[in-house]
């Protein structure tokens, strides 16, 4: 298992030491990123320029989105712009989700390639005031909270305990082959189990690890969204 990078505890630092409520989207996937979590290539972007740019280098369709501090709920706010094809939906985008973030102090945007998959579930990780560090597994997206088909476990987690909670959810077809989609990597979605856990143990001000949505690319999963809450200082 790779040994994350010393910049994950000056992110958290920095973080603290400003008083932010947590990190923001590009923080929270170099995190996953140095503890060796595959994440969707993205750039954060100050102007136009380099909006256009960063979509050129990643390839079309991208993905723009607003970033910020413990910026949640992008999509519902309209900071999220997805399926841009082109350089003229890139500069619309970004003057829509500018004006739409009027007032809120940006960290600048997030260009991303767009992730291609049927697939996807969310991990999350939360400190419990009574248990300790827990990690949740359950469906993707909205689904989530209208299914409720989730599994937790204590963390650390052992493989077999991983394992498990994968085989605990209900909607089990999702990890086998269907609709001409391979098997998930079930071992790379312990990887990232045992990982959320991990990073909730090593660094005792994360509050919570959002990890929404975990999308597969053919077997792989790739964290296209990711969010860490910090405890009070």
């Amino acid at each position: 298992m790779p040994e994350p990078s010393e910049s994950t505890a000056e992110l958290i630092n920095r973080a603290m030491k400003n008083h932010q409520g947590g990190l923001s989207e590009y923080e929270s996937k170099k995190v996953l990123a140095a503890y060796g979590i595959a994440t969707v290539a993205d750039e954060l972007v100050k102007t136009a320029a380099e909006a256009l740019a960063a979509a050129g280098r990643l390839g079309y369709p991208v993905v723009l989105k607003a970033c910020a501090p413990n910026l949640a709920h992008k999509s519902d706010l309209g900071l999220v712009a997805a399926n841009l094809d082109d350089v003229s939906s890139v500069q619309t985008a970004l003057a829509e989700v500018t004006k739409r973030a009027e007032g809120m102090a940006l960290d600048g945007f997030l260009v991303q390639r767009m992730v291609k998959g049927k697939r996807e579930i969310i991990v999350g990780g939360t400190r419990d005031k009574i248990f300790g560090p827990c990690v949740m597994l359950g469906l993707g997206g909205i689904l989530v909270e209208a299914l409720a088909d989730v599994a937790f476990r204590l963390s650390p987690l052992e493989e077999r305990d991983a394992l498990e909670m994968i085989n605990e959810i209900r909607a089990q077809r999702l990890f086998g082959g269907i609709r001409g989609e391979p098997a998930v990597d079930r071992r790379a979605v312990t990887h990232v189990l045992i990982t959320v856990g991990r990073i909730l143990v090593e660094h005792p001000r994360v509050a919570q690890v959002d990890v929404n949505p975990l999308i597969f690319e053919g077997a792989q999963p790739v964290a296209v969204d990711a969010l860490i809450t910090l405890e009070p200082a």
